[in-house]
């Protein structure tokens, strides 16, 4: 529908100029122009369109609106290309303006989709030169010697959707993993396994990421404790920072060990993503000093450097400050992610040339990134016509409506969690093939929990607004009926069950023809598939794409139930055919775009 709506507004726009030349030159004049307000129709009765510009204009042009709006219906109907793509316009209630599409203009968009596999979507690149640039993607970001938990569920998910629709698209995107790799943890962690496992700072295979995880407890309590312990780590950390062989050897194998284990959570969600911690940006904490003293933003407050934000006060009504080096003369995360803006935004080979950083971490960093994108944009780092923006989300709950853990208080390992989704998919599947009577072996009942399991627990969490907290339910992400990973694979399930039944799904037609309600309800849903991309590459929100894909399969079902497909006589039959082809691509390429793989038999 997108093309159908860039050619609609065109023309009545045109209209809304001759029907009122005297107030359109005015706006124009002042670099404006008249809006005519169009926007899906809010019920299916009321066509495809409408036009509500009427009542915002009222005042402007003096005019009652259901006036103005015979003014640009009249103007419509003597346009021969409106003529030729819509129905005859009505007017309805104080003024707004119902517009039907033709038929053959519908059918005519669908037969541009056969054997595309973009399904008409174009490319950024085929509408705007200049947004052909990178696009940087920063998410997931675990801390080195600490397990993956359910908290970074929702940032490794949305990151990898939103990197997969821009790519679609065409840009460039670098997907980054900004891990914690630096900083006093790591001179804790250092200083207590020189005393508890010496080992492990020279031999990669002593002990796992579980120990770690163990030891950085330990660790971090005789920290908090002890003075002493204190001193030793922050030793520890200045010979890292000045790179001291033997403390940067254990540091690369404590990385190291957690890296193996990142990367097995990543290929089990089929996520691709570059490493790059806040140690690759080291080397550039100085510069960022250095061109904030310059700039007169940076300010000495007890002895650290700070920029006072403006706009942003504490308790006392007094401007917070953004610390950029601390009085012992260390860097904090603000100095990283300032010296990540700036060479994100900087021409190679000095930077990635970026001209959108796109940061998807949880809501409670709202603060931080405001701040430093605060900071970054007075430092005149962001080139004009480039972005920065930060994609929040909200926490994973359980059903308590509390923080999702564990029974004994812990958070909820991300391995686990996936664990049991495929345990709990794969009980289900072996239930309901005993129930229908069906015997498959273990590789079909393997995949397909495995595919369902990991599925639901995706597309559970990128059907809600990233927003907004959500409530995990296995019993609800696993179910075939509601807005469900299950209910969307069942409608391609039904769909390759056509071709299984002898239905030539790949047949070729020169013509279309439609005489049913539900195929003409499939059409224009087929074709919403576009503007859902798009709104998804403005608001970074894939929460629209699920619930367009569970309309798409509400839709194509009420279609398959209603009318009859293979029992169709022809040509009637090969028409339908075509529709329930597009229909499986586009839920299988809307689907990808989530992340999510299809199946044919569940």
């Amino acid at each position: 529908m997108q093309q159908i709506l860039v050619a609609l507004t065109e023309q009545v726009e045109n209209a809304l100029e001759k029907a009122f030349p005297n107030e359109s030159c005015i706006a124009k004049e002042a670099g404006k122009k008249l809006e005519p307000q169009i926007v899906p129709a809010s019920k299916p009765e009321f066509g495809d369109f409408q036009i509500n510009g009427a009542l915002g204009l009222a005042k402007k042009i003096k005019q009652p609106p259901r006036q103005i709006a015979q003014a640009i219906v009249q103007q419509l109907r003597k346009n021969k290309k409106f003529e030729e793509l819509c129905e005859l316009p009505e007017i309805a209630g104080p003024g707004f303006i119902n517009i039907t599409i033709k038929a053959d203009c519908l059918i005519a968009e669908i037969q541009k989709r056969l054997n595309d596999k973009r399904l008409g979507i174009a490319l950024a690149s085929d509408l705007n030169s200049q947004n052909t640039s990178t696009v940087v993607v920063d998410f997931s970001s675990p801390n080195i010697a600490k397990e993956m938990h359910v908290g970074h569920l929702r940032s490794t998910i949305i990151g990898d959707s939103l990197s997969r629709i821009l790519e679609f698209r065409g840009y460039k995107v670098l997907r980054l993993n900004h891990v914690g790799d630096w900083g006093t943890q790591f001179g804790m962690l250092i200083t207590h396994l020189k005393h508890v496992a010496p080992e492990a700072l020279t031999n990669q295979d002593s002990i796992d990421l579980g120990d770690l995880v163990i030891f950085y407890r330990q660790a971090k309590a005789e920290f908090d404790k002890c003075e002493k312990f204190q001193t030793s780590s922050r030793e520890e950390v200045v010979k890292l920072q000045k790179g001291d062989k033997t403390t940067l050897k254990a540091w690369e194998l404590l990385c190291e060990q957690s890296r193996q284990e990142f990367n097995k959570i990543y290929k089990r969600l089929n996520i691709e993503i570059q490493e790059r911690g806040e140690s690759f940006y080291n080397p550039y904490l100085e510069d960022v000093v250095k061109d904030l003293s310059t700039s007169g933003l940076l300010v000495t407050d007890n002895g650290a450097k700070c920029v006072f934000l403006e706009g942003i006060k504490g308790k006392q009504g007094k401007p917070l400050p953004l610390i950029i080096e601390k009085s012992d003369g260390g860097f904090n995360y603000a100095t990283t992610d300032l010296a990540a803006i700036r060479y994100r935004f900087n021409t190679a080979p000095q930077g990635d040339g970026a001209f959108r950083l796109i940061y998807v971490t949880d809501a409670g960093q709202a603060s931080h990134f405001n701040a430093v994108f605060q900071v970054a944009k007075r430092a005149q780092w962001i080139p004009r016509g480039c972005h920065v923006e930060h994609v929040p989300f909200g926490l994973v709950q359980g059903e308590d409506g509390k923080k999702l853990k564990t029974r004994s208080g812990e958070t909820v390992r991300l391995k686990d969690l996936l664990d049991e989704a495929v345990d709990r998919a794969k009980k289900d599947l072996q239930e309901r093939l005993k129930e229908e009577g069906r015997h498959e072996n273990n590789d079909f009942i393997n995949h397909v929990s495995t595919t369902v399991g990991i599925a639901s627990v995706k597309y559970a969490d990128l059907s809600q607004n990233r927003i907004t907290n959500y409530q995990f339910n296995f019993d609800r992400m696993l179910s075939l009926q509601g807005n469900t990973a299950p209910y969307l694979l069942y409608a391609l399930v039904r769909i390759a069950g056509l071709a299984r039944k002898g239905g030539n799904l790949k047949a070729s037609v020169d013509t279309l023809q439609f005489n049913k309600p539900q195929e003409y309800n499939l059409i224009r849903t087929l074709l919403k598939f576009e503007t859902v991309i798009l709104e998804v590459e403005a608001e970074l929100l894939p929460n629209r794409l699920c619930s367009y894909l569970f309309e798409l399969s509400q839709v194509f079902n009420r279609f398959y139930d209603q009318i009859p497909v293979l029992k169709a006589d022809e040509p009637f039959q090969s028409y339908r055919l075509v529709l329930c082809r597009l229909t499986a691509e586009t839920l299988k390429l809307g689907l990808n775009l989530l992340g999510i793989p299809s199946l044919e038999r569940m």
